[in-house]
């Protein structure tokens, strides 16, 4: 009997999906995988030597599709639906662990669908995708850092971001993350305000994405400014540990990841996210004054200043009680238990 994990397409659900992968590895359980041959799922799973097998079928998102897009899109998912009963059949499939993500659509469905299958639900954001929106009310359990219905709240955080956590009591480094994807807002505002932080003796850690780094590079070189400058990094919670604060996008898994670190934040959240939800995922830690939060277009030197300028000290201590280290070892032992 085996365990499919499914979902995807970018990597605040992969980052989930490999947090789970690794749990049931360290458990000597070989997941299967079942993403899409679109979005990053390949890049993160096609080799990985922990998946008994991964699967990637042909599937797009629905969302924001119109007329002939749209059937199309459903079209597939459920040719592809076809294609997991088929998987869950060869491999005796009783349990499915959706992260959710287009590319989990097939999967979700086929659960639901298949007689003695459980469906479990991991849900990232604060509030709830189109997909887990439909497809909760048929899960066994939907799992949620944001919800305080679900039995597990905590967020499936890799142990590296709590290995590398701590207290911050000065300030003399700032770090820039604007996602795997890199973010031009953020890009543009640190490359603005770098001439005042580098007067302020700072020291300037940057993640711009694969997209803007050259231009991100040019200008720093122009302006003479030193920086720990890359498009992206499988050693980010080595990168986070350096930082004394950070100013950040607020999708769910970098936002969790910050709180493991202890690290303090102004988050800045994506205004074109479906529903606000990285908006409402920073209000979610600042109404409980664990960051700082600004909208894109009120983003300026002034505000970043002042947030340097508070009590960061008291918000780092703060940071270790806002999420726990084992969140995915509960989650799997109530999967376990069929609960």
């Amino acid at each position: 009997m085996r365990v499919v994990i499914t979902g995807g397409g970018t990597g605040g659900h992969l980052k989930v999906a490999d947090a789970f992968i690794e749990e049931y590895s360290k458990r000597g359980i070989k997941p299967i995988f079942i993403g899409s041959v679109n979005g990053q799922d390949k890049d993160w799973f096609e080799n990985d030597k922990r998946l008994k097998k991964a699967y990637f079928l042909e599937t797009r998102g629905v969302v924001n599709k119109k007329g002939l897009g749209k059937i199309s899109s459903l079209f597939q998912i459920f040719k592809a639906m076809n294609q997991c009963f088929d998987i869950f059949d060869k491999y005796d499939v009783k349990t499915v662990i959706s992260v959710g993500g287009f590319s989990a659509a097939p999967a979700t469905f086929a659960a639901i669908l298949s007689w003695g299958c459980k469906l479990y639900i991991h849900e990232q954001n604060s509030v709830m995708g189109r997909l887990n929106e439909i497809t909760s009310k048929f899960a066994t359990q939907v799992f949620c850092s944001f919800d305080n219905k679900s039995l597990i709240r905590d967020y499936p955080v890799s142990e590296e971001f709590f290995d590398n956590a701590r207290i911050r009591d000065e300030l003399k480094t700032i770090i820039f993350l604007g996602g795997s994807q890199g973010a031009s807002a953020i890009n543009n505002f640190a490359l603005k305000v770098a001439p005042t932080l580098k007067k302020l003796g700072l020291n300037i850690i940057h993640q711009t994405g694969k997209n803007d780094y050259e231009r991100v590079k040019e200008e720093y070189e122009k302006m003479g400014i030193e920086v720990d400058l890359f498009p992206f990094s499988k050693e980010i919670a080595k990168k986070m540990s350096e930082a004394d604060f950070a100013v950040s996008r607020a999708g769910a898994s970098t936002l969790w990841e910050l709180c493991a670190n202890s690290l303090p934040t102004l988050f800045v959240p994506f205004p074109y996210a479906a529903k606000d939800h990285q908006y409402t995922n920073a209000k979610f830690l600042e109404d409980k004054g664990l960051c700082y939060l600004c909208r894109e277009e009120k983003l300026n030197e002034e505000i970043l200043i002042e947030s340097l300028k508070k009590d960061n000290f008291s918000i780092s201590k703060k940071l270790v009680d806002s999420i726990k280290y084992n969140a995915v070892e509960s989650i799997v032992n109530l999967i376990s238990q069929g609960k």
